[in-house]
Parts: C-alpha cells; structure tokens; sequence
C-alpha cells in the first residue's frame, strides 16, 4: 500500500472536532490511509500532529510528505467555536440611522415561548458599539439621502478608540444598491486598515433586513478568529514544505480557497459536519442507495441531515448560538449527545444526557485523564459493546473499572439502581434523542424515513445506529469503511463550489425572462471570479434556483431550475412552477395552482468538479466470516447478559455475512449488529447492515 501511495502525489482530508483531529490521504488510485490524533486548544497544533503521523505511517518525513502534497482541504471548527462560545473580538456596526436596534428585534423570535427566564441572546454587538448613519435608499435603490461621509469617519475613529478590531456594515437595501456601503469600506480602510470588514451587500445581499444583519455581523464577529487560524496554519504548512493549495471546507457542501473563506467566515460555521454530508452523497451513490440519512456521532455531539436523491438538502433558516445565519448551509441539525456526553440527574431528580461534554480532556472517565463524570463511552465500555484494550486499534487503553464508578457514584447510587441498570437507562435515553433527532430533518420536513437508508459515521454512530433504526422503521444501515474519519474523508471527495444570491421580488406572471437570464449570467460571472481553484478543477457546473412562494406567504420555497442550457427558457419556467407546487405539498400539505406566484431571490451554485476519487471494488468472497472472528464478549443489550462473538474488522472481506447479535470491531469504530439483524460486507469493504423490524419502527 505504502508503495502505490508514494508512487503518486497525495490529497489530504483533515477535520478537527472537539476531541480528535482526523486525517485522510488519497491517491488518484484509490488508495486511502487515516488517523486520529487529539485535538488540541490551538487547532493547527493538533493538524500538525497529525500531519506528522501519517506521513509517519506513510514511511516519510513531514517534509516530504508536505512536498509532494498538491492539495489539503481542511474542516474546522474555529468560527463554530467563536460563536458558540462567545469569545470572538470585540465588533462594532455601522447602519443606517434609526435603525440600530434592527438585531434585538429578530422578528420576535423567541426559543422558548412561554418563558420568561429566557434570557436575551448574548450580544456580539453591543448597543453602544451599534451606530446609525445619515444616508437613505429607496426600495429601487435610487439615492433619498446621501450617505454622510464626515459621520461615517467619526463613527470609525470611535470605535476604534474603543478597541474594536472588526466592522459590520448593514444600510437599508444596499443588496439593490451597495453604494453607499461600498464606500464606506474604503473610508474604513483609510482611517482603520487593519480593521476586519464585514459588507452586507457581499456577505449577504438579499431581500429581509433582520436576515442580512444578523448573518453580517455573525461574518464580522467569526472572521478575525477564522482569518487570523487560517493564515497561521498555512504558514506553518509552508514552513515545513508546504507548496500546494489550502482549501476550506463551507456549510454548503463545497470547499473554497483561503481568501474566500477568510472574508466569509459565516461560510464555515458547519465546515466540520459538511463534510460528512458530502461524503454521505458519494458513498450513497457508490452504494445504491439516493435517499440517505447520515447520522455522525462523534465527541461532542450527534449530526443529522438528509440526503434526498443524492443531493444534500439545504437551507437558509439556520439559528446558531441564537444568531440567524441565513446563507444557504446544508440542514444540519445537531443535538449534544456525543461520545464524550455526560449524564446528569436533573433537579427534579430525572436522568439526563448531555449537552454537557467531556471534551478530550479530562475526557470520559475511562480515558484516565482525570474525568469523572459519567458519559455515554463509559456506558458502552460498561456494557460491552466497546473494547477497553482495543480502542482505536489499541492505541489507546481504557479503563472499566473508572467507568463503572464514575456510573454508579453519579447516576446509579443516587437513582437507587444497579450500576448496570443505570447504564442501561442511559444508553436508552441517549437512544430516544438521537432518533428524535433523525425525526426532526425528516418527519418534520416531510420526509419519510422508511423510505431512506440510515447512513452511521463518526467514532460512536455504529454503536447506535441498529437501535435507531428499529425506533425509526429503517430497514438498511451503512457504516461506511472510513466512518471514524468520514468527514475528512468528505473533506477529500468535495467539489468547489461558490453560491451567488440576487434579491428579484416579483409576480411571475410579470417576469422578464430576458432580464432573469442576465443576472444569472453576471452571477455566474461574478462566481468564477471569486472560485479559483483551476489547478484541480476539471470541468465547472452551474446549478440555478428560484425562491418561489404563494402571494402572502412568509416562508418560500428553494426550486431547482431545470435547463440544460445557460439559458432559461418559457418551458423551464413552467417545469419549474410545476415543481414549486409539488414541493410546497410535500411541506406544508397543500397546494394550489390557481395562486399567484411571487419570486423573492434567484440563487446560483457554481460547481468546480474535481477528478472523482476512485474506489477499487473488491469481488465478493466466501460468506462464511469465521477467519474474522477473534473472540466472544459479555454484553448487555438488556439487564440480562448475553455472550455474542466479535470480529475483526480488518480481517472481514467483502461478500461475509455476520448474523446478530454480533460486534466487529474496527480502528476507530465499533459496529453492534443487534439481535434480529445480519451485517454484508460490501465491494468496497462498507459495511450494511438489514435491520428486521419487530419494534417502535413497525407499529
């Protein structure tokens, strides 16, 4: 393996997450190698970490391995951090005056509505760092009010008295006219140049006033941090030999060079669990299967999205740490239920799973780093399904005996259970929001699991994934071959891709398909511009949408447009008011064709298409998978214990079929086959898993 790898240049995939930092490299072959390596507080000291571990399993220095590595496409989790936790820097706002207090109205949404010690959001941007300025437009973009120019410096020479290190810039529908914000820029970069500029016409240039100040300041607030991370690693891939392209994995799915993602920051608030989602599509389409649920357990916490014929769905509705971030970003939705989630008993003295997480240090109590607390690794430790000396192949011991304290000091002792019966109720729990989880991107979307293949990844998600399965009435799981490093393997697999948006409100029966066809043109003019990446792109895609939405309505509807010319024609148009009308049935259960139709924004993905990576079929082998097996194991799915054989991952081949309840165990994961269920390994060594239905699932 060694041998072809070296043979060719490498493609790196890394992802940090909040406990380890995975990696994948590449070939043009096929060949695939991974690692974990712990993240660490400072990300690119966990990625150079890694880095130097698989160039280690490659047989090579960090050096050479740099060297002859064209291309490393990164997933992080530096502005998701940010915002989370509220420790970006200190961000200021220029908007049109009398309209300061725009962010504290959010169209009086409120989380939880009936209560009142709901606490207002935390501010990013405080209402003395909040200032108007003279200058107005109309809803033409014709000029009412030209912009003050004077109040525009004395604001800037303000705030940086104050010590804001970043502007955010939101005048009254400068997405029709940017003018005015525009020259605002440069009036910052005269008086404040090393001031972080955040333009609402560039982050977000579309109709909905709350919508684009809220996502701009998000973009003001992440970018510093995001920028400041990015131009550090890369000089430390430089330093150590680095010559090729660093590109960023966004919340859209695609990947986009430094610059890019530096300046949109908001981009890459998802860039982490993107990239599990668009490996999710590549392997669904490998596997047979276009309607995919991924599931990805890893750390900290439990990412859900839907895959609906291969392409992952998106959204611009996106509340992160109750901020609105309207930029269109795979619909993505994440509980705190991860590997290292801790259960708690409540006030009312009701058990409780997270969001509460160990981290990777202390980490779970079995990781013998000082944890104490309970979380879900030491309940399946406790209850057998993962192997204290064989986790992450070995490399890392674990301790039972630290869990199973930690269990009954916190959990059993004060609940008046047996260590194992509080395991058990844990495990359950953890069960039961996961699945409400799944139920949320698909029941609630109008989605009907059954009809979609459950897609486990991360370190924790095949552990699960049987249980779900049955709740939910799903008859097929994949735990794909690269599961515990999936993301970065997405990282890999991904595509370029710019998403350019253009406010058009109008009635379709007025449309001017003329005037339609030359934004899309200067849109995806504009996008190419902004793209780059022609070193390894092969071929560009361009994909265009409509949002549509019945005369009065609120909420619209993202319509493909189907053409398969560059330019628009009457029949597309009708095709895709046919589907605008199918669409919002499966949504909100009802549809009417006799309802005047408004346009509020056109949307165009403009697709770098890389060479598609290439994964060699095995043929399928004997059934029999006893050359696997290593060894029987104690376990519990329920109080009473059962003794189940368990495999070696490594050693199934393609075409084995393992009967439930069984366990195989593989670098970085642990796949249960639960009772009443069979596992194939298939021709390319994922294994999928037939769930029978005799629970929740069938009723």
């Amino acid at each position: 393996m060694e041998q072809a790898i070296n043979a060719n240049h490498w493609v790196l995939g890394v992802d940090v997450g909040g406990t380890f930092t995975d990696l994948v490299v590449t070939t043009k072959q096929g060949k695939l190698l991974s690692t974990k390596t712990p993240s660490t507080p400072d990300q690119s000291d966990g990625v150079m970490n890694g880095i130097n571990k698989i160039a280690g399993l490659l047989g090579v220095n960090q050096e050479t391995f740099l060297a002859d590595c064209p291309l490393i496409v990164h997933g992080t989790t530096v502005a998701t951090n940010t915002l989370l936790e509220y420790d970006g820097p200190k961000v200021g706002l220029l908007t049109t005056e009398g309209f300061r207090d725009e962010i504290e109205f959010r169209r009086a949404y409120k989380e939880s509505v009936f209560s009142v010690r709901l606490q207002a959001p935390h501010q990013i941007v405080p209402r003395r760092y909040r200032i108007g300025i003279p200058e107005r437009l109309d809803k033409e973009g014709e000029i009412i009010q030209a912009l003050d120019e004077q109040a525009v410096r004395d604001a800037v020479h303000r705030l940086k008295a104050e010590g804001i290190e970043a502007i955010a810039v939101c005048f009254l529908f400068s997405f029709v006219n940017p003018a005015h914000e525009i020259r605002v820029k440069e009036i910052i970069k005269e008086e404040a140049p090393d001031m972080f500029i955040s333009l609402s016409s560039e982050v977000l240039p579309q109709i909905r006033e709350f919508e684009r100040v809220s996502t701009t300041i998000v973009n003001a607030y992440t970018g510093p941090t995001l920028q400041s991370y990015l131009n550090h690693l890369e000089a430390n891939l430089q330093k150590n030999g680095f010559r090729g392209e660093l590109f960023v994995m966004q919340s859209n799915g695609g990947v986009q060079n430094v610059e890019q993602t530096g300046k949109l920051a908001a981009g890459s608030l998802l860039s982490g669990p993107a990239g599990g989602v668009s490996a999710g599509a590549f392997i669904g389409e490998k596997s047979g299967n276009e309607n995919i649920i991924t599931v990805d357990m890893g750390g900290t916490s439990y990412d859900v999205s839907v895959i609906e014929e291969l392409q992952p769905t998106i959204t611009t509705e996106s509340w992160i740490s109750r901020y609105r971030v309207a930029l269109p970003m795979m619909d993505i939705h994440t509980i705190g239920s991860g590997g290292g989630s801790i259960a708690w008993i409540d006030s009312g003295g009701a058990l409780r799973v997270g969001p509460k997480s160990a981290g990777s240090f202390p980490g779970p109590a079995c990781y013998g780093r000082g944890g104490t607390e309970p979380t879900i690794t030491d309940v399946n430790v406790l209850l057998g399904y993962i192997n204290p000396d064989n986790f992450l192949g070995g490399e890392m011991k674990l301790d039972r005996d630290l869990a199973e304290r930690a269990i009954a000091k916190y959990i059993a002792e004060p609940l008046g259970m047996t260590t194992m019966e509080a395991a058990l109720a844990i495990s359950q729990i953890v069960n039961s929001d996961m699945s409400n989880a799944v139920q949320y991107v698909s029941s609630q979307r109008g989605y009907d699991p059954r009809e979609f293949a459950l897609m486990a990844v991360g370190g924790a998600g095949a552990i699960h994934a049987g249980r779900q399965a049955e709740d939910l009435g799903i008859n097929t799981v994949i735990v794909p071959a690269l599961a515990p490093v999936f993301s970065a393997f997405g990282d890999v697999a991904a595509n370029l891709k710019m998403t350019e948006l253009k406010t058009r409100f109008e009635d379709i029966d007025t449309l001017n398909l003329d005037d339609m066809n030359r934004d899309f043109e200067q849109m995806e003019k504009t996008a190419r511009e902004k793209l780059g990446g022609e070193n390894i792109v092969g071929h560009f895609e361009t994909h265009r949408y409509i949002d549509m939405r019945y005369k009065g309505e609120v909420h619209e509807v993202t319509v493909p447009v189907r053409s398969r010319t560059k330019r628009i024609t009457r029949l597309n148009l009708e095709a895709t008011i046919k589907d605008f009308h199918e669409m919002h049935e499966r949504l909100y259960a009802h549809q009417d064709a006799e309802q005047t139709i408004e346009i509020l924004n056109l949307r165009l993905d403009l697709i770098g298409v890389r060479e598609k990576l290439k994964m060699a079929d095995e043929p399928f082998g004997k059934e029999d998978p006893i050359e696997a097996k290593t060894d029987e194991r104690i376990v519990y799915f329920e109080p009473d214990p059962v003794t189940i054989p368990v495999y070696d991952g490594a050693q199934l081949t393609s075409g084995n079929l393992i009967a439930g309840p069984a366990i195989i165990e593989q670098w970085g994961t642990t796949i249960v086959v639960y009772p009443r269920q069979e596992a194939l390994i298939d021709a390319n060594g994922n294994c999928v898993i037939e769930v029978q239905q005799v629970r929740g699932g069938n009723q």
